[in-house]
């Protein structure tokens, strides 16, 4: 079993949980150590990097989706004590998921004739938009992203985002740990591990529930390649946590660069 859950949101982004939740789901889990990682988005209820919350540690953590060549991929920040261009970068990001939730609302509404009774407000992503539709048509959750919303379905609106370069020296400048999440979840998992070979890259996504049997040996190839930290985690939009995460020595391992990448920082 795990003991750190690295990869979790909250209703902050699209995850159905409040953070006065997740204590008691890891509790439940077993689960010592959550990271909350929501889209694009800091916590406001979190005002310092890590805290214990009901005898949970609990990490400040950030997911940034990133422009590269070869596709978009997610990274982790760990540790958030943002900078003023971080945040300035989080705002316009913000302003963009509300234009982009609205213009795929529009087009949903108007190609089913539904009224999905949704505002596109901060924090929006399409899993909001999924289960309106699921909530007003005869589309489930699954369908309305296979057929409705999802990459090249006629209501998709892409998303205007900071090139891998930009955000990763971002988060570098904010967090204490970086890592590329989910590396076998893209359509180019080598191009995608290969990015970690960036001076702001600490870590790479060892631990994932993909829901389905992988092979993990690229990720541990890039780990020893690049001298990588191991993270890992459920990636979490509801309240079962620890179906992915790290054993009490990767988290040591995790929680020992944290610490000295913060205390670098504040010296």
């Amino acid at each position: 079993m795990p003991v750190a859950d690295l990869h979790v949101h909250t209703t902050n982004s699209d995850g159905t949980m409040q953070l006065a939740e997740v204590p008691a789901a890891a509790h439940t889990a077993g689960v010592e150590v959550v990271a909350i990682t929501d889209h694009e988005r800091l916590h406001p209820a979190l005002d310092a990097p890590t805290d214990d919350c009901d005898g949970i540690a609990v990490v400040h953590g950030i997911e940034l989706r990133v422009e590269t060549g070869s596709g978009q991929v997610d990274l982790l920040g760990y540790g958030v004590e943002p900078t003023s261009d971080f945040r300035t970068e989080l705002d316009r990001l913000q302003k963009d998921r509300i234009e982009r939730g609205r213009a795929i609302i529009d087009c949903v509404e108007e190609r089913l004739d539904c009224d999905l009774a949704l505002e596109s407000t901060e924090g929006i992503g399409r899993p909001h938009i999924a289960r309106a539709i699921a909530d007003s048509t005869d589309y489930d959750y699954q369908e309305a992203f296979a057929d409705v919303i999802g990459n090249d379905c006629p209501c998709f609106v892409a998303r205007d985002l900071p090139t891998f370069e930009r955000g990763a020296a971002l988060l570098a400048e904010s967090c204490g740990v970086v890592s590329l999440a989910h590396p076998l979840r893209y359509g180019d998992p080598e191009s995608a591990l290969a990015l970690t070979e960036s001076p702001h890259v600490d870590a790479v996504e060892r631990h994932y529930d993909y829901g389905r049997s992988v092979d993990c040996s690229p990720v541990e190839r890039a780990i020893e390649q690049y001298g990588l930290l191991a993270t890992g985690g459920s990636d979490a939009h509801d309240d079962t946590l620890g179906r992915a995460g790290l054993d009490v020595e990767e988290y040591g391992a995790f929680d020992e660069r944290l610490s000295a990448s913060l205390a670098e920082v504040r010296s």
